[in-house]
């Protein structure tokens, strides 16, 4: 006599070798949302503006080390001049959280200092490299600089921006003057 297997049959089968291998049990855990990478000069980030409302793109591009310049002297030793392009991706005016301390140096050692630290950083204006400030008009794009008063010792640390929703980008900042802007940015902090 032969042994027909019929379709129920099979699938009958099959859902108790499933349950039998998985357990049978709702044991779910929460995923965890992954590190965001560690960037480098040059790459963007897509961040939400204040309170979470648009969108910019945020992208670093030249960092100048200088231990004087024509605004002034760093009052803890070296400023450290970041440059970055601020770009509102959306159809509505967007405000990046620069102007709100969103904006950090963080050091090897761990310390983080807000962009404009001092009173000699706060006066650190480039010319041709301080465009408007952290409002940005419908999908248009300015520079900007972010000017840390920092020991000698810190160059080389980590750029972190927070935006709107809270959530920090990092940008791996070579130790020594870096970017396609080196010179123009030297000849305007002179």
């Amino acid at each position: 006599m032969r042994h027909l297997v019929t379709a129920s049959t099979l699938a009958a089968a099959c859902c108790l070798s499933l349950t039998a291998c998985t357990g049978g049990s709702d044991d779910r855990s929460t995923p965890e949302p992954s590190p965001r990478p560690t960037l480098r000069l040059g790459q963007s980030a897509d961040t939400a503006g204040v309170g979470g409302r648009g969108a910019a793109r945020i992208t670093p591009d030249t960092v100048v080390y200088a231990d004087r310049t024509g605004f002034g002297a760093p009052e803890h030793g070296l400023f450290a001049v970041v440059t970055y392009q601020s770009r509102n991706r959306t159809t509505s005016r967007v405000t990046t959280t620069a102007g709100q301390g969103g904006l950090r140096w963080t050091t090897a050692d761990g310390r983080t200092v807000t962009d404009r630290n001092s009173k000699a950083a706060t006066g650190v204006v480039p010319i041709g490299f301080s465009e408007g400030g952290p409002a940005l008009p419908p999908e248009v794009g300015h520079q900007d600089v972010a000017v840390f008063d920092i020991a000698a010792a810190e160059r080389g640390g980590t750029l972190i921006y927070v935006d709107g929703d809270g959530t920090a980008f990092r940008w791996k900042i070579p130790a020594s003057d870096s970017g396609a802007a080196v010179p123009a940015l030297k000849f305007a902090l002179d």
